[in-house]
């Protein structure tokens, strides 16, 4: 994801990062037993479900929305054509079928995408959903007032890139045809094997034309999920969800809706979040969090009580943590040098500085270790759990630098456990034993981003993390390695400004491929490919733990978020 969303940012003891986008090692709850955890009765329907969160739930609006799967809380109010599997750990990394009766058939080279809706389908106020609406609630998301979510249907849809939405152009998208009032058929620039993903993004959920107030929708959008907004103050501060009467269970394979309503409080500390959870006092018992770790210390007295470490969720979600070269900055611009950093860095410390082994697993390869990315274990240069001090020494005077060398390593001041100081300075200690003198350059989280993501300011040594919009090896290793996705004059994500041929083609290739077991492997080859050009170092991927509520059953994490999904859970 371009940035990472409320998923995938870490909230330890300090503050908070895909997508839910948000927001994605291969498991689920480790401290839970996933379905059935919170008790030993089955779920019941009923009761209020309380969501304790740091970051509002801004811009709800599916045309706003960056997320992956459909979100968290939006998917409680908004279906899409495909969804996310609601299933713990590995087979929760499926894309499945939501308002659609399939993924998606494409055509022979994935140029045409058609879908068939379900029948039955309905608004909160009764009036059925068509295809017309999920074509209109995607033509609204290219309106300049309505920007926000995820940029791919601008590249995709043929003859979409200069589009400016239903309120400029009340031609329409000519991409997006709907023959009928149950199917929808999309027409591509270029094959997208992986266009079933793209359709659980909030984009995809209907909009009745009728019913649609441009910037004012997000204070009331017309629910076709199975909980209607009653409530919405303060920018997303406070959502109160209650049940949609239309909904039906019978359409809907993936969502539980067990609560009656939904209470979702935020912009509280995370501190505050993590102590109110662990009392489990009043509301607070039946209460979850979907954008709030526990930090070491935290992490640590919950560990010490068998009772509140039952009530700890164990996710991972598609992200890596990393080194970043610049190769066109001296010395960085030669690759003994950059491999010599990596045989330098030792992860074990790297990991304690994120939190330990609880809340960081240590990397070596880029795309995350989940076999849905295509995770294929390699480590090109291979220094141990404590890094190979003398191989970096000996690669540093192949290169010329005999005495040592002295470069500069920029990071952020934010205290995420990622970026931060700690991390920077594991990784200064960690080189000084191979003869190099790190001097860390720290900068505000803003000045940060600025920085790093402009190709004429961009540091030659800097830290940086990528989560993943779906978890995929495309949208991992395409923003930066493809070299036809460098940005001169804007955010520019291929930090390493890769531009060859054979990974360009390789991209195209696995992009046309609609088997997605087949893709993953070839996404798993091309890594490893990229990896032994040492454009960056990875360190670790984040463990996410997060409590819940006493109260809390029916406790579903897959390896797509990597957090408690909501419309599992039920409370007693």
């Amino acid at each position: 994801m371009r940035q990472p969303s409320v998923i995938a940012r870490r909230v330890a003891a300090a503050s908070v990062s895909l997508v839910v986008a948000a927001g994605a090692a291969a498991c689920g709850p480790e401290d839970s037993d996933a379905k059935g955890s919170g008790g030993d009765s089955a779920p019941r329907k009923g009761g209020t479900l309380t969501v304790l969160n740091a970051e509002p739930q801004t811009d709800f609006d599916p045309a706003r929305l960056y997320t992956s799967g459909g979100g968290n809380v939006p998917s409680l109010v908004f279906r899409t054509l495909t969804t996310r599997n609601r299933e713990s750990g590995e087979a929760g990394a499926q894309v499945v079928p939501d308002l659609a009766t399939d993924t998606g058939r494409p055509n022979k080279d994935a140029t045409v995408w058609t879908y068939t809706l379900k029948k039955g389908l309905k608004y909160e106020d009764g009036t059925p959903i068509t295809s017309a609406d999920v074509k209109y609630g995607i033509e609204r998301s290219f309106a300049p007032e309505l920007s926000g979510g995820a940029p791919y249907l601008r590249d995709w849809l043929v003859g979409a890139a200069d589009y400016q939405g239903p309120y400029k152009d009340k031609k329409g998208l000519s991409a997006i045809e709907t023959p009928d009032s149950r199917t929808i058929v999309f027409h591509l620039n270029k094959p997208e094997g992986e266009f079933p993903y793209l359709a659980t993004q909030t984009q995809f959920a209907p909009v009745p034309k009728s019913k649609d107030t441009g910037t004012r929708y997000e204070s009331h959008p017309v629910s076709s999920g199975p909980y209607k907004v009653v409530e919405n103050e303060n920018d997303g501060e406070h959502l109160v969800l209650e049940r949609n009467p239309h909904w039906s269970a019978a359409t809907d394979a993936e969502r539980k809706a067990y609560p009656d309503r939904i209470d979702v409080r935020s912009g509280l500390d995370s501190s505050v979040i993590n102590q109110r959870l662990s009392a489990s006092q009043g509301a607070d018992a039946a209460a979850v969090t979907t954008d709030t770790n526990l930090g070491p210390a935290e992490l640590a007295k919950v560990t010490g009580d068998k009772e509140l470490a039952a009530r700890v969720g164990t996710g991972h979600f598609g992200y890596t943590d990393y080194i970043a070269f610049n190769p066109t900055v001296k010395p960085f611009d030669d690759p003994k040098v950059r491999q010599a950093i990596a045989y330098a860095i030792d992860r074990s410390s790297v990991v304690n500085a994120a939190g330990g082994s609880a809340l960081a697993e240590p990397a070596t390869t880029f795309l995350p270790n989940q076999k849905s990315f295509g995770y294929t274990p390699y480590d090109p240069f291979p220094a141990g759990k404590s890094g190979n001090p003398a191989k970096a020494r000996e690669l540093l005077a192949r290169a010329g630098h005999e005495n040592g060398l002295t470069i500069t390593l920029t990071h952020s001041n934010n205290k995420d456990f990622e970026t931060s100081p700690e991390i920077a300075t594991a990784i200064q200690d960690a080189l000084k034993k191979a003869g190099i003198t790190v001097r860390l350059q720290g900068l505000e989280d803003n000045d940060y981003r600025d920085k790093i993501h402009s190709v004429k300011t961009e540091p030659g040594f800097f830290l940086a993390h990528w989560g993943a919009d779906w978890p995929s090896g495309g949208p991992f290793l395409a923003p930066i390695f493809d070299g036809r996705q460098i940005v001169k004059d804007g955010a520019n994500f291929n930090t390493g400004l890769l531009d060859d041929k054979s990974v360009n083609d390789e991209i195209d290739a696995i992009n046309k491929l609609t088997d997605l077991d087949a893709a993953a492997r070839r996404w798993g080859a091309l890594d490893k490919k990229i990896g032994e050009k040492a454009l960056v170092v990875p360190l670790f991927h984040p463990v996410y733990k997060r409590l819940y509520g006493k109260d809390v059953k029916n406790v579903v994490i897959s390896d797509w978020t990597g957090v408690l999904d909501i419309s599992q859970v039920a409370v007693k």
